[in-house]
Formats: C-alpha cells, sequence, structure tokens
C-alpha cells in the first residue's frame, strides 16, 4: 500500500467491507478531498471495451478511468446509500474528484454513492452493507420479533380464554341431581299432614303416638266396671 502524506487528512483502514478510507483530520462541507484517477480506457477500442473490474468509473460513453492501479486511494472509498461525500466528475478534463458534502469528523469512513448500474451488478445481489442500509436490516429485524412475540401473546391469552370457558362449563354440569324417590316421599308427607313440632316422624307420621294409644284403652275399662258395681249391691 502506498504511503500516504502527512498532510492528507485520511488514512486506510479496516471497514465493515474490507478496506475503507477514513478521516484523520476534521474534513469539512465542501472541501476536496482525493482524486479518483487512473488509465485512460476509450470504449471505441475493443480491447479497452473488453475489461472488466470494480473499479472501472464512467466519464461519459467513451472514456472510463480504470483505477485498479494501488496509487489510486481513492479506490478505497466504499459505497453509502447515505454518503458524507460526492464524486465531481469532469468529463471535459477526464477527472473525478471526491468532494465532502457534510462535515466529516476524524475516524468517520468517507464514502460516496456508487450510482444505480453498479449498485444493481454489484451490490444488489449481495447486499449493500453501508450503515443505512444495516440499520434498515437491524429495525426490519426487531420489528419482525417485535411482530413475532405479539403472535405469541395473542395466541397464548386465546388458548387462556378457551381454557377458562371450558373449566366453566364442566364447572356447571357438576350439579347435584335431585332423587326421583325423595321428592315423592316429602310430597307425601306434606300431604298427609301428619307432623309433629313441623318435622316428620322418621318414616312413621301416619301411626299414633304410642303413649296415648296405651292410655286410651285403661279409660275404657274404668267405665265398664262402675256400671256394673250397683247390680252387685242390689243382688
Amino acid at each position: 500500500m502506498p504511503a500516504i502524506p502527512a498532510n492528507k487528512p485520511y488514512r486506510v483502514g479496516r471497514s465493515r467491507t474490507g478496506l475503507g478510507l477514513f478521516a484523520t483530520q476534521p474534513i469539512k462541507k465542501g472541501t476536496k478531498i482525493i482524486r479518483y484517477f487512473g488509465r485512460l480506457l476509450d470504449s471505441r477500442k475493443k480491447k479497452d471495451d473488453a475489461i472488466e473490474n470494480k473499479y472501472l468509473f464512467e466519464l461519459n460513453d467513451r472514456w472510463t478511468i480504470d483505477g485498479s492501479m494501488r496509487k489510486n486511494l481513492a479506490r478505497y472509498i466504499n459505497h453509502a446509500c447515505k454518503p458524507n461525500a460526492e464524486s465531481d466528475v469532469r468529463p471535459r478534463k477526464r477527472t473525478v474528484i471526491i468532494r465532502a458534502i457534510k462535515n466529516i469528523e476524524p475516524g468517520e469512513e468517507i464514502n460516496y454513492d456508487y450510482g444505480t448500474d453498479y449498485f444493481k451488478a454489484y451490490l444488489k445481489p449481495i447486499g449493500c452493507k453501508c450503515d443505512a442500509c444495516e440499520k434498515k436490516r437491524k429495525k426490519k429485524r426487531a420489528e419482525a420479533r417485535a411482530e413475532k412475540l405479539r403472535l405469541k401473546a395473542k395466541a397464548e391469552r386465546k388458548a387462556q380464554k378457551a381454557a377458562e370457558k371450558l373449566a366453566e362449563g364442566k364447572g356447571g354440569s357438576k350439579k347435584t341431581p335431585v332423587k326421583a324417590g325423595a321428592a315423592k316421599g316429602n310430597g307425601a308427607a306434606k300431604g298427609s299432614g301428619n307432623l309433629l313440632n313441623g318435622k316428620g316422624l322418621n318414616g312413621h307420621a301416619g301411626k299414633p303416638a304410642a303413649g296415648k294409644a296405651r292410655g286410651a284403652k285403661p279409660a275404657i275399662l274404668v267405665k265398664t266396671q262402675a256400671k256394673e258395681q250397683p247390680s252387685q249391691a242390689s243382688a
């Protein structure tokens, strides 16, 4: 890797996508950062038109810069969907200047938008790894996790309600049934009226009390003897 002069406000360092260009000093908006250079390719020549690599910078329909040479440090600048720099293309001069479009702080990676054609050909198939796209993917993953948890909680609440409803149905069917014979017996006791102090006599409500039955017979005997005594006196 070529040495970078100390007065340059950038360095090559490790990035998410491999190597990248990082600011070593504050870079103000509008500052020219670096020139993208390399061998000029003429599309009218079959030999030049046959060259293919990831560092071709098209100036117009005819001229293209082949920036694959290692001295071209601008080739380490990565793509970003929300960049902090831009490419200032000058077809007549056949030059490309990378210019800051935001204030860039030391340690921040320098990036620019490669354009729609490059994005579709090289980045879209493998997925863009810039900060903006990474944030979108993280947001989508978080939303997917939240939706999954929401659906799980909804299913659990539904299952709980179904279980409670089933339990209520079983509880209502366990009422004590009334026996037919017992109901008839109670009705007969009430109909006869043979109750003592409002209580049934243990199934003997229809019979008289034993004490009362014994007391009635001696009373009849006494009356009989009283009628027979005068006949003996007269004799």
